[in-house]
């Protein structure tokens, strides 16, 4: 198994795509606080995570088995 070094980018994704893990787990309390501003948050960190993760071309995709 091919494991190659991620971007700084990726890692950094990751960390925004717990974050917005984070936002569902405790939309009930974040949404209280925030209103409908709370489901605009998780999608704005969900897209900001995809795209970081995504735009992480360090290296081939792996060759199928």
């Amino acid at each position: 198994m091919n494991t190659g070094k991620h971007s700084q980018n990726f890692w950094i994704g990751n960390g925004v795509l717990a974050l917005a893990m984070l936002t569902l787990l405790f939309m009930g309390p974040i949404s209280e606080a925030l209103g409908i501003w709370a489901v605009v948050l998780w999608m704005v960190l969900a897209g900001v995570g995809m795209a970081l993760v995504v735009s992480d071309k360090s290296e081939e995709p792996p060759s199928p088995d």
